[in-house]
């Protein structure tokens, strides 16, 4: 009986914790990043594969790597001539990686530290931007959308990647709503309901990436 009632207090405050977290974004602390090693079912790393479709020399922006788990392999896919630039706005996360990618002997992976609402990174000057169960995470979300716009080349894509279960998870409608207001639409997904990866790219007709406001 003690058993089942520690059990049910237990998913209460499980349960709670999750309620609160969803209401207050906030990025995953680095002491927590046994979150982030977790596998991944249905977003796995071949599915974003085929969803990004990457190009060797391509430069691809990782927004929120944590422990690199999607990174290293777009380092690989990339190649040497290419670049993957990681962005987190806890520095932990970003040695973390860095520190992965030198001992596989990926050279081609650089990190900057800051905020997603302001990307410290020229117009159209990025081919791909990735961000997997990072979304959420973002206090202003309408701001990050609009810079991931503007970094992006015309011809370049934004995949997202979402997993149920994670507090900040996002669903596919909602990213539609959120990246149609920032000038970008959905144009495939793979995966259903509980885990996707989706591709975004500019909204016709709207060519160019807008300024900072």
């Amino acid at each position: 009986m003690r058993a089942a009632i520690a059990l049910a207090a237990g998913a209460v405050v499980t349960l709670a914790a999750a309620l609160w977290w969803r209401k207050n974004p906030s990025a995953c602390p680095y002491g927590q990043r046994f979150w982030v090693k977790a596998p991944r079912p249905l977003i796995t790393r071949e599915r974003l594969r085929a969803v990004l479709r990457p190009k060797p020399g391509e430069r691809v922006l990782e927004i929120g790597p944590g422990v690199g788990y999607y990174t290293l392999a777009i380092a690989a896919w990339v190649g040497v001539c290419g670049r993957v630039e990681i962005f987190d706005i806890q520095p932990q996360f970003l040695d973390h990686t860095l520190r992965r990618a030198a001992d596989r002997g990926l050279h081609n992976v650089l990190a900057r530290q800051g905020n997603a609402a302001a990307l410290p990174y020229e117009d159209a000057s990025v081919d791909a931007v990735v961000l997997t169960a990072v979304l959420g995470e973002v206090r202003q979300r309408a701001a990050a959308l609009g810079e991931i716009r503007r970094v992006l080349r015309p011809s370049g894509r934004l995949v997202v990647g979402e997993l149920f279960g994670d507090p900040h998870f996002t669903s596919l409608a909602s990213l539609k709503r959120q990246s149609g207001a920032a000038g970008l639409t959905l144009n495939e997904h793979s995966g259903n309901w509980f885990g996707y990866f989706a591709r975004l790219g500019y909204t016709k007709g709207q060519m160019g990436p807008p300024g900072r406001a």
